[in-house]
């Protein structure tokens, strides 16, 4: 470091005629043009200015000034100006200032006693100081307590330079006896820091002599009282006993932040679990009884700590935090969920679910317009319970099935999943869901949550009450049949190429998006299209949900409805003794596939079905036309075995993140890198610019500051600086909800910043030459030089098709995100 600075303003307007106006201004009478040139004059300095002749113009001009603004900028003129030479010697110039100070510090004023007292606190010139000392320590005894205040941090500045014991032989015996009789707690504060700072054993000789008044201090003091006995203690651990009862008296003082502080010492000076056990107490009152938001950010992340340390004591605070949901604030309920979720016993995850189902019902009121992310919140925490103790998913599962028609997709697609795990890993509520999920299915308007509750219909339906009644709940869903006649076929057509008054629903357009499993698909996204009335459904739009989706041109929900049919006839036909209804279940199921393809294939939509959909559906067609043992085995058993076995590498990627958490990370600090400029001429240079660029693959970044060199500094001419971003990277794991919800903002971040420079979005698509012939090996080649993991299940990256997808997913040392999706597709070698 050149030299210290405690006033930093940038100016940059400074010329040689603007020293000259300030000269002139100087050496005027007109007190506020005097203050403006001083404070141009100071800013000149501090961006790097010499303004040598200044100095002797202050000195006969302003320094005789009574005005307090000017006297107060004086002293800031003098705090940054160069009060030595190069050899470290006092200037003669700077004895002139001397009378001055010693003037101020006797002045009738206290304000100016004070701004020179503080002056004093950042001079290190002893030739400066050394006739000062008489009218410092006077000030000690002045009537006002600011003067005190400050006389007393220039006392301790002045003890602790090098020359210091000389220039004050006896300061801590008058601070001392200064704090036995001072009443104002500011003043008494500075002089217990001094004490603690230059004569520690006083300061606790002071504090063990007053231990039964420390709980009447005041705050400032206190605090001072807790950083000396956690320095006390830390030097010598076998004291720690005599201090412990101040540090519980202090506990129930009605300063927010002494209590803080004593939690945070009692946990610093002791791992006794009554100690630990008072300070989570402390912290879950302040987690109550403050306002203010950052406040419970920081009680909660003390929390957090102490759940790492000392789990056993915190599991019995568990309900305490809880308490905490009651703010309206998402991120401390978030913050909070999370510290709860890992301290759930056998114990308490009863009452610990019933406080969530409370919650949740809590966000039905509608009152708070993020009630809906809230809620998803609470049932991915309900969702995380009934996984870790199946006994208590009997208590929530039909509450939480209410929501599988909430207006957030998301939380009510974070509902579906919890069912559909729920029913796989409990099954004695496969028939309590199935009859719940039959009784709701029409409420469910989100084409995403339809698909998870078809799936479980199709699965999970096993009699033939469940069977029957699931084909029927689909048939009413989908309504009469065919979607639209031929004559509207014809009208549409027609109408199509002229201009119409229709009226107005929302037609499903299309973008490809990631799936969990790293591939691509269409993604629906709500777009204004004219539909001619009379395709709409003619009837109740509350029960027919699935014809109305099926109508917005979603026919990945159509493949969807005919995979789910296709099982329950296959199963129906393994539980219905009666030929004749199995064939006109399966009669109605091919009708309503083949009216699907015709919809899909008509004008009266404007967009018509997808390959992946017809093929679906025509799949399902042939299936039930001509069903053989091996289709049946795979249609009714292997889809489960999939699931199970997902739901198994899912509970591993869990145990394999909780160990991640588990294991001790080091931050890395900041590179420190010292610069030096080539210079030929003597003179001194200024307003010199550091230049840093950055050079990647195609952009560069800068990085500039100003700064001044003078005569005596050195060189050393740098080649380029090598910085491996792979070095600054580890992986690491995240849930397929969290990476889809974060590809997504950074997909459209980034949209937007290429939107705004004229730029277009395209998927990077690379030709490989390579002598690795497997997709996976090359996967984990990819993986092994990013520096990644792979969120994609093992099960979905088997097989020999020639394509791979996966999901890759790191964090940077600096809790950046990183994220990529992969897609490698074999080619054939050319001869």
């Amino acid at each position: 470091m050149e030299k210290s600075c405690s006033l930093l303003v940038h100016f940059d307007k400074g010329t040689p005629a603007l020293a000259n106006e300030i000269k002139e201004a100087l050496e005027g009478n007109d007190v506020p043009a005097k203050i403006d040139a001083m404070k141009n004059a100071i800013m000149l300095l501090l961006n790097g200015e010499t303004l040598p002749q200044l100095f002797i113009t202050i000195v006969r001009y302003v320094l005789p000034s009574e005005d307090h603004t000017v006297q107060k900028l004086l002293l800031l003129y003098l705090e940054i100006i160069d009060k030595t030479d190069g050899k470290g010697r006092v200037l003669p110039e700077m004895i002139l200032i001397c009378q001055n100070l010693r003037n101020n510090l006797q002045h009738p004023n206290e304000y100016i006693r004070g701004v020179t007292l503080r002056f004093l606190c950042r001079l290190n010139e002893v030739e400066i100081i050394e006739p000062l000392i008489p009218s410092i320590i006077s000030n000690l005894e002045h009537r006002h307590p600011y003067v005190r205040r400050n006389a007393i941090l220039a006392v301790m500045t002045i003890y602790k330079l090098p020359q210091g014991e000389q220039l004050l032989v006896d300061a801590p015996e008058t601070i001392e006896r200064f704090l036995s009789t001072e009443q104002d707690q500011s003043a008494k504060r500075n002089a217990f820091l001094m004490l603690f700072n230059c004569a520690q054993d006083r300061a606790v000789n002071y504090l063990l002599t007053n231990v039964d008044r420390v709980s009447d201090w005041g705050e400032l003091l206190q605090m001072v009282v807790l950083e000396l006995i956690r320095k006390v203690c830390r030097t010598n651990k076998a004291e720690k006993g005599k201090y412990i009862k101040i540090i519980i008296s202090l506990l129930n003082a009605p300063s927010a932040a002494v209590v803080y502080e004593c939690a945070g010492t009692l946990v610093s000076l002791s791992s006794a679990p009554t100690a630990i056990r008072a300070a989570a107490n402390t912290y879950c009152q302040l987690l109550l009884s403050q306002s203010d938001n950052n406040v419970k950010l920081i009680v909660l992340d003390r929390l957090n700590e102490l759940k790492s340390s000392h789990r056993d004591i915190m599991v019995d605070m568990i309900m305490d935090v809880l308490r905490a949901l009651s703010s309206p604030n998402l991120d401390i309920r978030r913050k909070t969920l999370d510290i709860v979720l890992e301290l759930i016993t056998p114990r308490s995850v009863n009452e610990v679910v019933q406080t969530l189902k409370k919650e949740v019902m809590k966000t039905q009121s509608g009152e708070l317009e993020k009630n809906g992310e809230y809620r998803q919140m609470l049932i991915q925490a309900i969702h995380s319970c009934a996984i870790k103790f199946p006994e208590v998913a009997s208590t929530v599962v039909h509450l939480l099935m209410d929501f599988l028609g909430d207006n957030n997709v998301a939380s009510a697609m974070d509902v579906a999943v919890f069912v559909r795990e729920i029913i796989e890993t409990n099954p004695k509520l496969r028939v309590s869901i199935i009859t719940r999920l039959l009784d709701t299915f029409y409420q469910i308007r989100a084409a995403r949550v339809c698909s998870c509750a078809l799936w479980i219909l199709g699965e999970y339906s096993l009699s033939l009450s469940e069977v029957e009644g699931a084909i029927a709940t689909i048939k009413q869903c989908l309504g009469d049949l065919p979607f639209f006649s031929i004559s509207e076929d014809v009208d549409a057509a027609d109408s199509s190429k002229k201009s119409q008054q229709a009226t107005s629903i929302t037609v499903s357009s299309r973008r490809p998006a990631i799936l969990a499993d790293g591939t691509y698909a269409t993604q629906s996204a709500a777009s204004e299209t004219t539909i001619s009335p009379n395709i709409m459904v003619q009837g109740s739009m509350a029960t027919e949900n699935l014809r109305s989706l099926l109508l917005t041109g979603d026919f990945f929900l159509g493949a969807i409805v005919a995979c789910t049919l296709a099982k329950l006839i296959l199963r129906l036909e393994e539980v219905q003794p009666s030929k004749v209804e199995v064939n006109k279940a399966l009669s109605n199921a091919l009708l309503i596939m083949v009216s699907m393809l015709q919809l899909g294939q008509s004008s009266v939509l404007p967009h018509p079905i997808d390959n992946d959909s017809y093929d679906r559906i025509v799949l399902c067609i042939r299936l039930l036309c001509n069903t053989g043992d091996a289709e049946r085995k795979i249609w009714l058993k292997s889809c489960r075995e999939s699931f199970v076995k997902m739901l198994s590498d899912k509970q591993l990627r869990e145990t394999e993140e909780i160990k991640a958490k588990a294991q001790i990370s080091h931050s890395q600090p900041d590179d420190l890198i010292d610069f030096y400029h080539l210079k030929s001429r003597k003179e001194m240079l200024i307003f010199l610019t550091r230049q840093m660029d950055m050079v990647q693959d195609d952009k560069t970044s800068y990085l500039r500051n100003m700064l001044s060199l003078n005569v005596s500094a050195y060189c050393v001419v740098l080649n380029d600086i090598h910085i491996d971003i792979m070095d600054y990277i580890s992986p690491a794991v995240c849930s397929d909800t969290a990476f889809r919800t974060m590809w997504a903002e950074f997909e459209w971040k980034t949209r937007k910043l290429l939107d705004l420079l004229s730029f277009s979005l395209m998927q990077v698509q690379v030709a490989v030459n390579t002598t690795i012939t497997n997709e996976k090996e090359f996967l984990d080649h990819i993986i092994k030089s990013t520096n990644m993991k792979c969120l994609t299940a093992s099960s979905a990256l088997e097989g020999e098709c020639g394509f791979l997808a996966a999901n890759l997913y790191a964090k940077s040392v600096f809790g950046e995100d990183a994220l990529v999706n992969v897609s490698v597709e074999k080619q054939e070698m050319a001869n």
